[in-house]
């Protein structure tokens, strides 16, 4: 079983960590909003599929329905609105600088919950783990940044994507209850879809984009959404969602090398500090590294 978890764990941070590099290699040529419109239509239609074939169309489309006004919120806060946050910082930074920047996304989840949920505190080593990640955004966002102040804004856009994140976290904790995380990942991708149709159809370019820039925007729908979130219910299901979770700390270390090798981008003496602070702050503001009467799991992004 250990070796089975190890495995599922190194698969899906491998492909979750080449959504940097994909967005990266899309929004070359194309809009960032371009680019997540045909993510999230990719997305939409492998899990729809999936919907259909386990439950026929009629029951899908109800489920669909009845999901209502939670699929719209969860479309905006955990899908469209990051998603394009994401894709308009990596215009400006690269794929690695990203993908550090996002891995803040659970120091936002606890202080979120210490504000707006009943019992939650920042204490002992939990308050300095927090302390420690902010420190490291402001690492990664303030001294000496890539680009720039072009490449501080882009960082700090990836920074309100985790921020997005974290709401949608929250929300799903506290609104969705015993839904199907199928169900959950379907209207998240279809809302997000139609949210995005608008400003990415109408930003679509002129003349037929590459085949590298499509078969990026297609491995984002179907590695990065549709296998890689069915992949993280599959582990929350066998291992429980502390182990799974786990993923976030491979994530940035498989972005960097896929930015290295496959990019040619530099790794920066600030973006492996930055990260390190990130990490060490993720880890004590969870709980992950020290014993608490209430361990709490460190959510995963969906990058």
């Amino acid at each position: 079983m250990a070796r089975g978890y190890a495995t599922t764990l190194l698969v899906l941070a491998a492909i979750w960590g080449s959504s940097f590099m994909f967005i990266k290699v899309a929004v070359d040529e194309l809009s960032p909003a371009a680019t997540m419109f045909g993510r999230c239509l990719v997305a939409a239609i492998a899990l729809g599929a999936i919907m259909v074939a386990r439950r026929g169309p009629g029951q899908a489309f109800r489920c669909l329905r009845d999901f209502g006004r939670s699929g719209v919120v969860l479309g905006i806060v955990s899908t469209a609105l990051p998603f394009w946050l994401i894709a308009w910082g990596e215009t400006r930074i690269d794929s690695g600088i990203a993908a550090i920047a996002n891995a803040s996304m659970p120091i936002f989840v606890v202080l979120l919950a210490i504000r707006f949920m009943p019992g939650e505190r920042a204490t002992g080593s939990r308050a300095v783990g927090i302390a420690l990640g902010i420190v490291g955004v402001g690492v990664l966002v303030g001294i000496d940044p890539q680009g720039g102040w072009a490449g501080a804004v882009g960082t700090l856009a990836v920074v309100l994507a985790s921020v997005s994140y974290a709401v949608s976290t929250l929300y799903s904790q506290r609104k969705l209850g015993d839904s199907s995380g199928l169900l959950v990942s379907f209207a998240s991708a279809f809302w997000g879809m139609v949210i995005l149709a608008p400003v990415g159809i109408a930003q679509a370019p002129s003349e037929v984009p590459s085949l590298k820039a499509l078969g990026s925007v297609v491995a984002l729908g179907l590695l990065g959404t549709a296998i890689g979130l069915l992949l993280f219910l599959y582990m929350v299901e066998h291992y429980g969602s502390s182990r799974a979770s786990l993923v976030v700390y491979l994530l940035p270390v498989t972005a960097l090398f896929y930015g290295a090798v496959f990019l040619d981008e530099a790794i920066r003496v600030t973006a492996i500090a930055g990260l390190a602070l990130i990490l060490a702050g993720v880890a004590l503001g969870s709980g992950a590294v020290k014993p608490a009467r209430r361990r709490q799991p460190v959510p995963a992004p969906t990058p």
